[in-house]
């Protein structure tokens, strides 16, 4: 292969790697954005982009690329750094902000950066390809292009109206957004609607494992690596960090999240490598009970956990007594389970 067609093909695993990573992103804001017009556009771009990852990895299969994404070093370089990029707007930083209009206004506008980054990406595949004769690589990207196109004008005509949400919660009090009205809410009502319907059907409560919120598997883990390669002291969640000792650092991580306390993990094992830390690390790394949960309030959990779910209320107060202990989220799961 020649060196043009070479960098077809690494474009195309940038493509592949980036689109993939923004499925799990996508699925995330939905799940921390109110029912109206934005939730819709990002579910219907979520269809689209899966689809753009199926389309842009038949085409390396045709290439005969598919297989191995690791075809040449700068390839997989490229990967990783589509990756990297996606997975920066994973769901645990898209749940910053002190309100939840303001958690959706900067996830639309990491919604921005990140349809102009795929629209530079398939412009250069589409003028690459162009150039060394590959006419079907360049129409995929012409029409991939389009679609982020697209997307990125229906994100920008949101943000006026997402700012006005911002500007009456903070500026007026006038708050708008409920979590119990957000995607995960959504999700995690009409999974148990589901197990409730098989269990009047089977008379027996036992199939609730389907009652779960939505979650988005690796990520939390894949994030914290990510971030602790790269990461200062001044990075970590714990401050101060390289000054105190093994005992001091595992007395407090139990207040991390689980993307800081893989971050904790990477950064201490390229360091001192202690093993009082790295053990403590390993017993609190785990599952939460749902996607961006370690970013919540307790008033934010509670308000899930009034929607009712049993088997949700026992992850939570499992999860609680390992990591925050916070009393009002042990409370209200303890209250939940009372009433079952």
């Amino acid at each position: 292969m020649d060196k043009a067609n070479q960098n077809v093909v690494q474009y195309l695993h940038e493509a592949y790697a980036t689109e993939q990573a923004l499925v799990r992103v996508l699925q995330s804001q939905i799940a921390m954005t109110p029912r109206g017009s934005y939730r819709n556009a990002l579910e219907a771009h979520l269809r689209e982009t899966r689809d753009h990852a199926a389309r842009v990895g038949r085409r390396l299969d045709a290439l005969g690329h598919g297989a191995n994404p690791l075809t040449t070093v700068v390839g997989f370089a490229e990967t990783v750094v589509g990756q990297a990029l996606a997975l920066g707007k994973a769901p645990f930083d898209l749940l910053r902000g002190s309100g939840g209009e303001e958690k959706v206004l900067k996830n639309a506008k990491d919604a921005c950066a990140t349809e102009a980054l795929e629209i530079a990406t398939y412009t250069a595949i589409e003028r690459l390809a162009g150039v060394v004769g590959d006419e079907e690589t360049a129409r995929l990207a012409a029409s991939i292009r389009a679609d982020e196109e697209k997307m990125l004008e229906r994100v920008l005509r949101e943000i006026p109206k997402l700012t006005d949400a911002v500007v009456r919660a903070k500026v007026h009090g006038a708050s708008s957004f409920d979590l119990t009205k957000t995607g995960a809410a959504d999700a995690a009502r009409g999974a148990a609607e589901g197990a409730s319907d098989t269990a009047r059907a089977t008379g027996t409560r036992a199939k609730r494992s389907a009652r779960q919120a939505r979650k988005v598997p690796g990520v939390t883990r894949t994030e914290g690596r990510l971030k602790g390669a790269v990461a200062s002291e001044g990075d970590l969640a714990i401050p101060r960090y390289d000054t105190l000792t093994a005992d001091e650092i595992a007395g407090k991580l139990a207040e991390l999240s689980q993307v800081d306390l893989a971050k904790v993990d990477v950064y201490e094992r390229r360091h001192q490598n202690r093993a009082t830390v790295l053990d403590r690390v390993s017993t609190l790394r785990g599952d939460e009970p749902w996607a961006g949960y370690d970013e919540l309030t307790a008033a934010e959990v509670q308000a899930v956990l009034g929607e009712g779910d049993d088997e949700r209320a026992k992850q939570v107060r499992a999860y609680e007594r390992g990591h925050k202990n916070r009393a009002g989220v042990l409370k209200a799961a303890e209250r939940e389970l009372a009433v079952r």
